[in-house]
């Protein structure tokens, strides 16, 4: 403990060792790579100091000013610690809504332009365009570019890093477990939408007083819901934090289970994003559409209800789509994929649009069931524009997927045949108002 670097005189080991400084990191190095680790914390100005060594005890032992200090066994901090184990109710779960039981929209440019303009679907841009997200010139796709998740380059090789960060809370609302699962695998779809490999995720548990049993109840399948997606997605957990007791005058937050993940890219030159649909493509969705909208964007925005279970999340199937959209990127057969989620085919399909700069019309098979294919969010889906559809149609039908052609890239406009038709720029403008309007606000 004597090497460690101190900002005060006569620190003790205690003090060191518990304090919640920040700016600070733990690195093991293999051995004989010491000088190799203090040049490059020397060429940016860090401190840094070789303070001990991983051994195979078990213990944990702190010597200073020449004297054991600490000395204790690892295991019962770790492996053999106890659980949180608060006492906890089963969360009321809301049943599944038919599609059949939904209503149409009265006026479909009204019901298109709530959905892509409320908080959740409309452009952050007046947050990240006032950073940098550009340092060192690494940054390859972001959200100015149009992609599923962020990537950035490894300096000196041809890597790249995907990361990522999800959460549906109205999902976690209804059904704590179905939600959990789905914040773990649409992190495990954004990376794979944009052609990296998924390796790991930290995840940021959001939730209100868990000395009430109901709100106890949502961690423990929340939690649930998350290990079973990790496990089934090789997706493991390798970091994260908690924040409890969010609440105001007893009410707490919507249970908001974040993760955050990355992934990598072995070449990043072979990578995927939504920006670069062309006039005459072809948008083929990839997964099969049942309609679910049950706590959609479509039924809270639209129909001002927040009401049914949320999507099922068919891991196997989550897993087999998402390789063959991957293998497919990595093959160079796709360029352009985007993961379906909020606000369902219209979402997406408005993300390409506006990212592209080029209009879509999306094809429906009737007005009275067009807003199931339209606004449904079912999970495990991709929409891909290519600019010869049959490829990738026999490659997912090989696979034992679901492929059908949903739409054309073409005008200027975000329409949907006999439905509706928004000029492309009235759009633009307001997906991009809301959130300046409402800080002006």
């Amino acid at each position: 403990m004597d090497a460690v670097p101190q900002r005060e005189e006569g620190m003790t080991a205690y003090e060191m060792m518990l304090s919640e400084s920040q700016e600070r990191m733990l690195a093991v190095l293999k051995p004989g790579r010491e000088d190799d680790g203090h040049r490059i914390f020397k060429k940016w100005g860090l401190d840094a100091a070789v303070i001990g060594m991983t051994t195979d005890t078990g213990r944990l032992v702190l010597n200073h000013h020449g004297e054991v200090v600490c000395d204790v066994p690892l295991a019962p901090l770790f492996d053999d610690a106890p659980l949180y184990d608060r006492p906890w109710l089963q969360p009321d779960l809301h049943a599944r809504i038919a599609p059949a039981d939904v209503p149409a929209p009265e006026v479909w440019e009204d019901a298109v332009l709530k959905v892509l303009t409320c908080p959740d679907m409309a452009s952050k841009r007046w947050i990240w365009e006032q950073y940098d997200r550009h340092v060192m010139a690494d940054t390859l796709q972001d959200s100015a570019t149009g992609a599923d998740a962020g990537v950035v380059r490894v300096h000196g090789t041809d890597k790249g890093l995907a990361v990522t960060s999800d959460c549906t809370p109205r999902y976690v609302q209804n059904d704590p477990y179905e939600g959990g699962k789905q914040a773990v695998a649409e992190a495990w779809r954004n990376l794979t939408a944009v052609g990296a490999r998924p390796i790991a995720i930290t995840d940021n548990l959001n939730f209100g007083n868990p000395q009430r049993p109901e709100i106890m109840g949502q961690i423990v399948r929340a939690i649930d819901g998350m290990a079973e997606a990790c496990r089934a997605l090789d997706f493991p957990v390798v970091s994260g934090n908690v924040s409890l007791y969010n609440e105001t005058n007893g009410v707490a937050i919507p249970p908001t289970p974040t993760v955050g993940g990355v992934g990598l890219l072995p070449n990043y030159d072979v990578v995927a994003g939504f920006s670069t649909m062309a006039e005459g493509d072809t948008l083929v969705l990839i997964g099969e559409t049942v309609g679910e909208l049950g706590a959609s964007i479509y039924l809270r925005e639209v129909l001002g209800r927040e009401d049914g279970a949320p999507p099922p999340v068919d891991l196997a199937l989550e897993r087999r789509t998402g390789d063959f959209v991957r293998g497919e990127i990595e093959a160079g057969r796709l360029t352009c994929v985007h993961d379906l989620s909020d606000g369902g085919l219209v979402g997406a399909a408005a993300d390409m649009a506006l990212a592209s700069d080029t209009g879509v019309v999306l094809e429906a098979t009737s007005a009275a069931h067009a807003h199931i294919l339209l606004f449904g969010e079912d999970q495990a889906r991709y929409l891909v524009a290519v600019s010869n559809p049959q490829e990738v149609l026999a490659g997912a039908r090989e696979a034992g997927l679901h492929a059908s052609v949903v739409g054309h890239a073409r005008g200027d406009a975000f329409a949907s045949t006999d439905l509706f038709s928004i000029p492309l720029k009235h759009l633009r403008e307001m997906h991009e108002a809301w959130m300046p309007r409402w800080i002006e606000a």
